[in-house]
């Protein structure tokens, strides 16, 4: 079954204070359903920045659509919490309460380990450190099972079963965000590897090159992450340049440089924005490719919030100065953007609840 949406295709993002605000209203009928237990899910995408969470009917229909800042501080007690009051509002405009969903599936960042729930390494995480039981202190607040996986992953999972990866055996999920991250699918299954497969963002692409903010210094995540981007800008800045990025950002009343504060920048001519994009292109055109030379997948899908705001901007940049790193430059994979935007994180968390195929 395909993926539809059945809210409002106009959604408002959370409000100045930071509170979640509804989509829009909730799905027609939605407030008067009475659904059994086992026919609805729900799906949360937990990000550096934001915390998404949905109710999805079997066919993957995306009922009901809320989020909110991710906490900036506090460690894993605020982001569970954070993550337990998005998933209710979401479960109250769906006309029901989280402990009526057969389950909720969540996509976070860091080595998830499906099994047991648990998250670690997750560094685009306030205060994250170590082990957490993410699943079981979710499904507490919740009052239903909760399955756990890599943010990243089940974003390509969802875009290879419902949108710009379906047709493919094989597919390269890149995200493009708060950090870049990669997932596999091999032969139409997922490859985890022991847990860290997929992991483009730590790819090297220059020895001795842009630091890390992880100790990783010369990968594609340190010239391309969307929060290594901003801390190059505040250095520069320091150095004196000029730039209106930090005065957009205030404009916008964000508390960092989103991807569409970088858009602004960018189709203003701002020479800082410019510059640290045009790194950023190159890294991920030097990683995916090296990629693409070692996999030899069908298909690469480019998602993420700098993936998707960019797609018909430098997306096609980065497609154009792969040749040079290709092995293969006259027969390369299709190369899409992600086809299910913003909502393939809530639907690839909902289908860690499917059977696997």
């Amino acid at each position: 079954m395909l993926w539809r949406k059945k809210v409002p295709e106009k959604q408002e993002e959370e409000s100045e204070t930071g509170e979640a605000r509804s989509p829009g209203r909730p799905a027609a009928g939605a407030a008067n359903r009475r659904p059994d237990a086992h026919d609805l899910v729900g799906g949360i995408d937990l990000g550096g920045t934001k915390v998404a969470a949905s109710v999805i009917s079997p066919d993957h229909e995306i009922l009901s659509y809320r989020r909110r800042p991710t906490p900036s501080k506090g460690g894993p007690p605020d982001v569970v919490e954070a993550m337990a009051l998005t998933m209710q509002d979401a479960a109250a405009d769906a006309g029901l309460e989280t402990g009526q969903l057969r389950g909720v599936g969540v996509g976070a960042p860091g080595s998830a380990d499906t099994a047991t729930g648990t998250l670690s390494g997750a560094g685009n995480l306030p205060d994250w450190s170590g082990e957490f039981p993410l699943g079981t202190t979710l499904a507490k607040a919740l009052d239903t099972p909760v399955v756990v996986g890599n943010d990243v992953q089940v974003g390509t999972d969802a875009e290879y079963r419902l949108g710009a990866g379906r047709g493919f055996s094989s597919l390269l999920g890149v995200f493009w965000g708060t950090g870049v991250g990669g997932g596999i699918v091999l032969d139409g299954r997922p490859w985890r590897g022991r847990g860290r497969a997929g992991e483009i963002g730590h790819t090297m692409v220059r020895r001795g090159g842009a630091r890390g903010l992880n100790g990783l210094n010369g990968t594609v995540e340190a010239y391309a992450g969307r929060r290594a981007m901003e801390e190059q800008a505040r250095l520069e800045v320091k150095k004196g340049r000029k730039t209106d990025l930090f005065k957009l950002m205030k404009k916008h009343d964000k508390p960092h440089l989103t991807s569409r504060i970088w858009a602004d920048a960018l189709e203003k001519d701002d020479e800082l924005a410019t510059d640290l994009l045009n790194r950023a292109v190159k890294a991920l055109a030097a990683g995916i490719a090296s990629a693409i030379n070692l996999l030899d997948v069908e298909a690469v899908v480019i998602g993420g919030g700098m993936g998707v705001r960019f797609g018909d901007t430098l997306v096609p940049r980065i497609i154009g100065r792969m040749d040079r790193y290709l092995l293969n430059p006259d027969d390369p994979p299709a190369i899409k953007v992600a086809g299910l935007g913003d909502d393939g994180g809530v639907l690839g968390a909902a289908l860690l609840l499917e059977p696997k195929p």
